[in-house]
């Protein structure tokens, strides 16, 4: 410790000490009490509430809060398609999982086939299932932008789908 700092000293002493000192304070700043009239100064009550309550958005309308409650409704309904198809694709992984547990036979070879190509086929399907939501859901708030982008993705998916078939 240097002495060129006493303020550093008193921490760094409080910090070892068992009885923990308040900072030091800055003595520049300054405390301005402001006067707060009393309720019954106020003639109607309204004032009284208005004066406890900040106002954050003097302008902000009540629609505001409906399209934030749709904006999350949308992103739940996002997550539930996410979530639907992950948790379908691991219980079909899961179930031919248990079918190997099964004597060989050609059904059960076959119904293992199936649910493993379906799994793989459902995490496939999932991010463009949550695509098309996703276009959807912002063409019903307006944003024709991003529809537009989520719509020509979906497209070029469509294309080369197509096109995979073809050859």
């Amino acid at each position: 410790m240097s002495e060129a700092n006493p303020a550093a000293h008193a921490v760094l002493s409080s910090v070892g000490s068992s009885e923990a000192a308040p900072p030091p304070r800055n003595v520049q700043a300054t405390a301005v009490a402001l006067p707060v009239p009393h309720p019954e100064q106020l003639e109607d009550p309204l004032e009284v509430q208005f004066q406890q309550e900040p106002i954050t958005h003097p302008d902000a309308q009540p629609g505001g809060r409906r399209w934030a409650r749709r904006a999350m409704a949308g992103e739940r309904w996002i997550a539930r398609v996410l979530r639907t198809g992950a948790v379908m694709s691991g219980g079909m992984f899961v179930a031919s999982l248990a079918l190997e547990l099964l004597p060989r036979d050609e059904s059960v070879h076959v119904a293992i086939d199936l649910l493993r190509k379906g799994a793989a086929s459902m995490l496939l399907v999932t991010p463009v299932a949550r695509l098309a939501m996703a276009g959807t859901l912002l063409g019903l708030r307006g944003e024709w932008r991003y529809t537009a982008i989520a719509a020509g993705v979906l497209a070029l998916l469509a294309l080369a789908v197509g096109a995979g078939f073809q050859a």
